[in-house]
């Protein structure tokens, strides 16, 4: 039952990811992250993280003005996500927290269910 809850939730989205879309000015020039899942990778599904503009079907998750996009076809798999933002020395990035995975690679982006 406890993961059927999990399973309706959108994502969240940390103030630190936030304040990184504000700090690269994202609504400033018209742009949101797109969060997205698609096939592929080297453990099954990957994520794609960009700048995109919102089309008619996303979950628009918005905080001081800056927005963090889901589409419809990827909700499913990010119910109950967090979506962060990570400055390590190795580099910094969005990082994405996914109690729907299985399993991940050591790139971070890819995983299985």
């Amino acid at each position: 039952m406890q993961g059927e809850r999990t399973m309706n939730l959108p994502p969240k989205v940390t103030d630190r990811a936030f304040a990184r879309l504000s700090e690269i000015g994202a609504a400033d020039q018209g742009q949101a992250l797109r969060v997205a899942v698609e096939g592929g990778g080297c453990s099954g599904f990957q994520y794609e993280i960009k700048l995109d503009a919102p089309a008619e079907d996303d979950l628009v998750l918005e905080k001081d003005g800056e927005r963090v996009l889901v589409d419809s076809v990827s909700l499913p798999f990010l119910a109950g996500a967090v979506i962060d933002f990570s400055e390590e020395l190795i580099g910094a990035r969005f990082v994405i927290d996914n109690p729907n995975a299985t399993s991940s690679c050591g790139c971070g982006t890819s995983f299985s269910m």
